[in-house]
């Protein structure tokens, strides 16, 4: 990468307040959580930095975008920590980190167009709804077992089978969906903000998206996504564009 800027501005105090929000869930479940940064000035009115992480709890990939009051040129890979430590919220500002050595995730981003509106996802209170069952189920079906059978090895195996079932008529795993409620993606929206790259229009606070073998469910505060198990191994390494929240 060339040109690494030393300093990020953001477009306010709350933008900044967000993406540190989003870090210290991330560093929640995994202290040394690592985040794909991108953000290219491509000449557009709003520009906006991608952050690409992966919590290891949901086996999805979280995207939450932060608007910049400059443009910059961007794509690295440095430490979550560091890059929350950096941050200023009443300046509206980050220093950006030492670059780090990415993990396997972060070279294989979903791709930066060809994004569609799938049907079949439930309205928000369903959705919501769908994903505190499953929080419950998992939590009794693991409460239930005898103390000798309580090993991770049966933990793993009724997780994968609650988590991996789909949300109401859509492909969306379970999992995706819990991801988003719990880093804060499905939150009461303020407003909905419209996905011009997925020309879908204004399709209200939650949509499914799709865009070949990557399902990603975007909020306007945040995205997970998922690829389909089947294609995990016709996949080619692409650039993510800094996709709006």
């Amino acid at each position: 990468m060339t040109g690494l800027p030393g300093r990020l501005d953001f477009a306010d105090a709350g933008e900044a307040a967000d993406l540190a929000a989003f870090l210290a869930r991330l560093i929640h479940y995994d202290r040394a959580a690592a985040v794909r940064l991108q953000a290219r000035s491509d000449g557009a009115a709003e520009q906006s930095l991608a952050v690409f992480g992966r919590p290891p709890s949901f086996e999805v990939l979280a995207v939450r975008s932060a608007r910049l009051a400059a443009p910059v040129e961007l794509d690295i890979t440095v430490s979550a920590g560091e890059l929350l430590e950096s941050i200023d919220e009443s300046g509206a500002a980050a220093t950006v980190p030492a670059p780090v050595t990415g993990p396997p995730w972060a070279g294989l981003l979903p791709p930066r167009s060809g994004w569609q509106q799938l049907p079949g996802l439930p309205p928000p209170a369903a959705l919501h709804s769908a994903v505190a069952a499953v929080v419950a189920e998992f939590r009794v079906r693991t409460e239930e077992l005898p103390a000798e059978q309580r090993t991770r090895a049966e933990l793993d195996r009724i997780g994968r089978e609650i988590w991996s079932r789909p949300v109401g008529g859509s492909a969306l795993p379970v999992r995706a969906a819990h991801a988003a409620q719990s880093l804060g993606f499905l939150r009461a929206v303020r407003v909905a903000v419209p996905d011009l790259s997925a020309g879908t229009g204004d399709p209200g606070p939650y949509t499914l998206l799709g865009a070949g073998s990557w399902l990603r469910l975007r909020t306007p505060y945040g995205s997970t996504a998922v690829r389909a198990a089947s294609a995990l191994g016709g996949l080619s390494v692409t650039p993510a564009q800094a996709p709006r929240r």
